[in-house]
């Protein structure tokens, strides 16, 4: 599908609302006041509000999944793959706070099939973190830990962002991506130097 201008700013302002206030209590005619056209003309650039959901659940999911295999693809040392896994997944976080936010708190409303597709692709993009801890684990440079429990762990904290990260606050965003990094490894009782 073609973007144009008009649909970036209808996402913009449905992310922003979902965020706000949840994708249940957001309605057409809030989406379309906080682009500044009637309800019925918001119908000339989506067929539904749930449209939109899936467009901005599917973008962030594609964005998730491209981060993952740049890391995947980069880093062989399963030390270096969890750190860029964690710099990727939070780079996809931080670019865009309210699709994040979006992505991680209302997938569940999609409609039925659309949510079975995101299940499906959340399960495997945490499949790469998991393989990541198991390798390490192999390779004895991870603690011996569950990888599907460390993976849900890691992938929990990371998400937390959406709610407390503010682009003007006072923590600087390479700081914080790194110390995410090192925490993650720790997580896992990383031992030898640690991955930059």
């Amino acid at each position: 599908m073609v973007e144009t201008a008009r649909r970036r700013a209808i996402e913009d302002a449905a992310s922003a609302l979902f965020r706000e206030r949840g994708y249940a209590a957001t309605s057409v005619r809030d989406i379309a006041r906080a682009v500044d056209i009637q309800g019925a003309s918001l119908y000339a650039h989506v067929t539904s509000k749930q449209d939109v959901l899936w467009s901005i659940v599917d973008r962030t999911a594609s964005r998730f999944e491209a981060a993952a295999d740049d890391a995947s693809d980069t880093a062989a040392d399963p030390r270096a793959r969890l750190a860029a896994l964690v710099r990727g997944h939070m780079a996809v976080l931080l670019d865009d706070l309210e699709r994040a936010s979006v992505f991680i708190h209302e997938w569940r409303a999609l409609d039925d099939e659309r949510r079975d597709q995101i299940g499906a692709r959340r399960d495997a993009y945490e499949r790469q973190f998991r393989e990541a801890i198991a390798d390490g684990r192999h390779a004895g440079v991870f603690a011996p830990v569950d990888p599907a429990a460390a993976a849900a762990f890691i992938l929990t904290a990371l998400n937390g962002i959406v709610l407390w990260y503010r682009r003007d606050g006072a923590l600087d965003r390479s700081a914080i991506v790194d110390a995410y990094a090192a925490l993650a490894l720790r997580a896992v009782g990383a031992n030898g130097a640690l991955p930059s």
